[in-house]
C-alpha cells in the first residue's frame, strides 16, 4: 500500500506544478502623469503622461496656448524630462538676476538637468535637447513617442524627481530688459527662446497589470482570471489523482 501511495503522489504533484506553471508571466507597468503649470507669465497649458514597461516608455504630451510664431515661422518649442534635483518647478524666487524671467539655468536647481528629450522624432537623448528641428511647432501640438529610458530617466521617475519642462516664451510678454537679453544656453538666440513656459512634476499613478502577452494580436478573455484558473485546474488534478488512489486502494483491499 505504501508503494502505491508513493507511486500516485509523484504524478499528482507534477500535474499540480504543471498547471501552475501554465499561468502567463505578469509584468507590472507603471504610469506617470502631470498637469503642466505656467512659468514666466506664460498663458499656456498642457498635460503629459508617461507609461513605462520595463526599460521602455510611451510618452504623450499635449500643449496649447504657447507662443505661436518666431521670425515669421512656427515657434519651435523644445521640451524635456529633467531629473536629478529636487523634482519641483521653480518659484519666482529662482529669478536670480531680477530680470523677471526664470531662465533655464536658474530653474535647474529645482528640476535638474535633461534626462530625456521629448522630441517629435529621432533622438530622445539629452544631446537633442536644443535641436530645434525636432521641437514642437506652433502654439498647440501633441508629441506621442515611444523610446528607451536612460538609467537617469528611469531613476528620476522611480524617485519622484522627474519634471517635464516646455521651453519658449513670447518675447512681447517680457520686460524690455528681458526682451533684449540673450539665451543663457544658446547666445545666438534670445532669452525668450529657451526659457521655461510650462512645468510639471511627473507623479506615479496606479499600476496596470496586463492580462495577456504584449502585441500578440489575439483577443484576451478579460472576464477570466488566468492565474486562478491555473490554480483551480491544479487542485482539480490533485483531487482527481487522489480519487484514483482511493479507487486503487479499495480495489486492492477487495
Amino acid at each position: 500500500m505504501n508503494k502505491t501511495l508513493r507511486f500516485m503522489a509523484v504524478p499528482t504533484l507534477a500535474l499540480g506544478a504543471l498547471a501552475l506553471s501554465g499561468s502567463p508571466a505578469m509584468a507590472a507597468d507603471q504610469s506617470y502623469q502631470s498637469t503642466l503649470g505656467q512659468l514666466n507669465g506664460s498663458s499656456a497649458s498642457g498635460t503629459v503622461t508617461v507609461h513605462v514597461t520595463g526599460n521602455q516608455a510611451h510618452a504623450v504630451l499635449k500643449v496649447s496656448g504657447l507662443a505661436e510664431t518666431f521670425m515669421d515661422a512656427p515657434y519651435p518649442h523644445v521640451q524635456h524630462i529633467h531629473g536629478g534635483a529636487q523634482g519641483v518647478c521653480p518659484t519666482p524666487a529662482a529669478d536670480g538676476n531680477g530680470d523677471g524671467v526664470i531662465n533655464t539655468t536658474e530653474g535647474a536647481p529645482s528640476y535638474g538637468g535633461i534626462v530625456t528629450t521629448l522630441s517629435t522624432s529621432g533622438d530622445t537623448s539629452p544631446a537633442a535637447g536644443l535641436d530645434l528641428k525636432v521641437a514642437g511647432q506652433g502654439g498647440s501640438y501633441t508629441i506621442d513617442r515611444t523610446f528607451d529610458l536612460t538609467p537617469e530617466a528611469k531613476a528620476a521617475l522611480e524617485a519622484g524627481t522627474a519634471v517635464v519642462v516646455v521651453h519658449g516664451l513670447d518675447p512681447a510678454t517680457l520686460s524690455p530688459a528681458a526682451q533684449a537679453a540673450k539665451s543663457d544656453l544658446v547666445p545666438e538666440l534670445p532669452l525668450a527662446a529657451t526659457s521655461p513656459a510650462l512645468c510639471g512634476t511627473l507623479t506615479a499613478g496606479q499600476m496596470a497589470m496586463p492580462v495577456g502577452g504584449a502585441d500578440t494580436g489575439i483577443a484576451q478573455e478579460t472576464g477570466t482570471d488566468t492565474g486562478a484558473l491555473a490554480v483551480g485546474t491544479g487542485l482539480a488534478l490533485v483531487a482527481l489523482a487522489g480519487g484514483a488512489y482511493v479507487v486503487r486502494r479499495r480495489t486492492a483491499a477487495a
